[in-house]
């Protein structure tokens, strides 16, 4: 698809993901099913909740980590089929999980060396991936018990998350309140917001890391996979994959996918792969267009949209043989990430987007996810 029309199409969807919602009276409503998912070894339940829409959009997530699941959706021929990697039971998310369709916090990515300086103090974090703070630390929120309400309006309907992350947790200050909320509609559209408040300054950089890969879990590499990303400009990384300060042109290399191309077309050129922040076109904080992701096999595509001013495209270079569902076995390149959030290493940043939230603030985010096929 050419870029003008990309950004036609997914620019309709989000006048459409922002407008009034309307319901849609010849469809079913869309509804929740809560049940167990087992328990943690101290005997703290683990809840799942299955939200279903009227035109053939399932999905399960649960109160451990915010995660996603499973989620089911029609390719051409209107075959259902599960198009994120994860795991049938609570265990190995415990154990053994790469962060498969968690809430990433307190601040997502990577944060170089673990040190942040705000206010004039420096504050130390967990070094948890190499030499630097990934994903907020060794007990981010991907493994936390969240709390959870869910909901229901006719045409949509979901769960609210919702959790307060001490003062100290993660050596983070500030006790911060968060509540993130999945809410799947019958126009096939996840919406996934985020919301928060604290009463010191703190930072706070939210995504859902989930592992894509629209042929359908288990069913082999995403090198095939047409990818869209609008934007001009990356943020190059080093070896150890924290960016160098710079914003680069994409025109030219490898990291131009402002036309679509297959993921695995230029992959060889990129030392490790895929695992880069891409600096998206537009406005942040406005809902605008961010990726599209495209099947040729299945034909189901995903647009994403969001107010983040980044996104994080990961190729899934370092899934090494992931026992996952139904005996599925992931490899490298099995599933990908396109995560929206703020760039990488922002604290120690000066000239990008702030990740400060500070006493009297709102964080506030949203990113949605529509499925569709051709």
């Amino acid at each position: 698809m050419m870029r003008s029309t990309l950004v036609l199409a997914v620019a309709l969807m989000v006048l459409g993901a922002c407008s009034h919602r309307q319901t849609m009276p010849d469809l079913d409503p869309v509804t929740v099913q809560k049940s167990s998912f087992g328990a943690l070894a101290d005997g703290t339940p683990v809840e799942q909740y299955i939200v279903t829409n009227a035109v053939g959009v399932r999905l399960r997530v649960m109160t451990y980590g915010g995660t996603l699941i499973a989620l089911e959706v029609p390719d051409r021929d209107g075959k259902s089929g599960d198009v994120v990697l994860g795991f049938d039971t609570l265990e190995p998310y415990l154990t053994k999980s790469p962060y498969f369709g968690c809430i990433t916090g307190r601040y997502c990515n990577r944060i170089a060396n673990g040190r942040f300086e705000l206010d004039g103090k420096t504050h130390q974090l967990a070094t948890n991936n190499g030499p630097h703070h990934l994903h907020g630390g060794a007990k981010g929120f991907d493994k936390r018990v969240w709390k959870a309400l869910s909901f229901t309006d006719g045409d949509e309907g979901g769960v609210r998350f919702s959790r307060l992350s001490p003062n100290g947790e993660e050596n983070y200050p500030g006790n911060l309140h968060t509540t993130v909320t999945y809410t799947l509609d019958n126009r096939n559209r996840l919406r996934v917001t985020y919301d928060a408040f604290t009463d010191q300054a703190t930072l706070v950089n939210l995504t859902h890391h989930s592992y894509f890969n629209l042929a359908g879990e288990g069913s082999g590499s995403i090198l095939e996979h047409e990818l869209t990303l609008l934007a001009a400009r990356y943020t190059p990384a080093d070896a150890t994959l924290i960016t160098t300060g710079e914003e680069a042109a994409v025109a030219g290399t490898p990291f131009d996918f402002n036309a679509a191309t297959a993921i695995g077309a230029r992959i060889a050129q990129v030392e490790g792969g895929y695992d880069h922040n891409w600096v998206v076109d537009g406005d942040h904080g406005k809902l605008r267009p961010h990726a599209e992701l495209y099947d040729p096999k299945s034909g189901r595509a995903l647009h994403i949209a969001s107010t983040e001013p980044c996104v994080q495209f990961y190729a899934g270079n370092f899934l090494d043989g992931v026992a996952g569902k139904g005996e599925h076995v992931y490899a490298k390149n099995h599933g990908l990430c396109l995560e929206p959030q703020h760039a990488p290493d922002s604290p120690n940043k000066a000239d990008w987007p702030s990740t400060i939230l500070r006493p009297g603030e709102r964080y506030r985010s949203e990113t949605v996810f529509t499925f569709s096929t051709r």
